[in-house]
């Protein structure tokens, strides 16, 4: 690339055009310049190139970090990086220094969507403040900007990772057993939640632009999709003041839906409503226990999880064998082995459903099937430049 500032998208078009020839995309001609780094700005951009945005991420000379939490690989950066920056090309920028923040600034005057997760602060710092600078002068512009705890409150502007949302939010609190304590959830999945909120909210800022020309901020926080995601103990909670504990594998409102200990392997039973329990004792035998006062509704099979869990237990033990999860749902009952991370990856329904990455590329596919513009794997994560002006050449 050379010192033209609109070299820097002009290869990011054509890069991303090469790509798009395959077929039709819902966001072909979004152009979108990610500032953001680690997890959840860098998975809503791919979320947005997966769908056909043209996706230009900004990195430091030192990179996004998370190039190198973990072994890196032969492309010179961690799987935890390769899995959240498919679909996107990039390019170095020291926004340290006042020339890299003047082509930072042409960068975005010909964006259409900006994401970042600075600091409160730091871009007005840089002279990009939202407010007063950029939706001034460009009011078509769609900003999103991350944080761990919003723009407003006694939080606002305060560093926040992953876990610290969920320990802030009540996940860690209802998360684990008695043994363990408040545990954090295996994913980072308040960062994970708010990469799909922010990008859900930038889709429908890109709706309301297409009606009215208008651009609009969009901020999106852990804090805030931590608290979202705790459905239904907030419902229970503003309802009727239920303050939950830890809920292990179990269910606060439904039983049994929780994990089976059975011959040495695990396996999830998932009985929501009446006519499933009824076809589950119907299946193992249990008649009478349709009947049973104890179990004859979601609140009273609550009430008795215990003895409810350990009669199933001991009817599933006589019939056990390896497929008896399949069995079950073939009876009408959900039910699935609890499944490590390689069994899940190498299972026939995750090829089935075209969920298994393509060579070069590491992270999931984009999971929804979209008929007509389905998202695709275009471009591999890209490597870092290994100067400026290398980049530029």
């Amino acid at each position: 690339m050379n010192d033209n500032h609109e070299s820097l998208r002009a290869e990011a078009s054509a890069m991303n055009q090469a790509g798009l020839n395959s077929g039709p995309f819902a966001l072909a001609g979004m152009r979108v310049l990610d500032l953001s780094r680690v997890l959840a700005g860098p998975l809503c951009a791919q979320i947005l190139g997966d769908l056909g945005a043209e996706v230009l991420k900004v990195e430091s000379p030192l990179g996004d970090e998370t190039r190198k939490l973990g072994k890196q690989g032969p492309q010179g950066s961690a799987p935890y990086f390769m899995g959240l920056n498919r679909n996107k090309t990039n390019i170095v920028l020291d926004l340290d220094n006042p020339d890299d923040r003047s082509r930072l600034d042409a960068l975005i005057r010909e964006s259409d969507v900006v994401i970042e997760n600075f600091l409160q602060g730091t871009m007005a710092r840089w002279g990009f403040d939202y407010e007063s600078v950029l939706a001034p002068r460009q009011p078509q512009l769609i900003y999103a900007n991350i944080s761990g705890f919003g723009w407003s409150g006694p939080l606002s502007g305060l560093p926040g990772y992953d876990a610290v949302a969920q320990a802030l939010s009540g996940l860690m609190s209802i998360n684990g057993h008695e043994a363990t304590g408040p545990t954090r959830v295996g994913v980072p999945i308040c960062d994970i939640t708010t990469g799909l909120y922010a990008a859900i909210g930038i889709l429908a800022a890109w709706t309301y632009r297409h009606s009215t020309g208008l651009g609009q901020r969009v901020d999106a926080n852990l804090y805030a999709s931590g608290l979202s995601l705790m459905h239904p103990h907030a419902a229970n909670w503003w309802m009727q003041s239920i303050n939950p504990g830890l809920s292990g594998n179990a269910h606060p409102n439904i039983a049994p839906y929780e994990i089976f200990d059975i011959a040495g392997e695990r396996m999830f039973l998932g009985v929501v409503n009446d006519g499933q329990f009824s076809r589950l004792c119907r299946f193992l035998g249990l008649d009478a226990m349709i009947k049973d006062p104890r179990f004859i509704n979601p609140a009273q099979r609550v009430s008795h999880r215990e003895t409810l869990h350990q009669i199933i237990k001991e009817a599933m033990t006589a019939r056990w064998h390896p497929l008896f999860w399949r069995e079950l749902m073939l009876a009408g009952v959900p039910a699935g082995m609890v499944h490590s991370i390689p069994q899940a990856f190498s299972a026939e329904h995750t090829k089935a459903l075209g969920l298994v990455p393509r060579e070069g590329f590491y992270g999931t596919p984009f999971p929804v099937v979209l008929s007509r513009t389905p998202g695709s794997e275009r471009l591999t994560a890209p490597n870092l430049p290994k100067s400026r002006s290398e980049n530029e050449s």
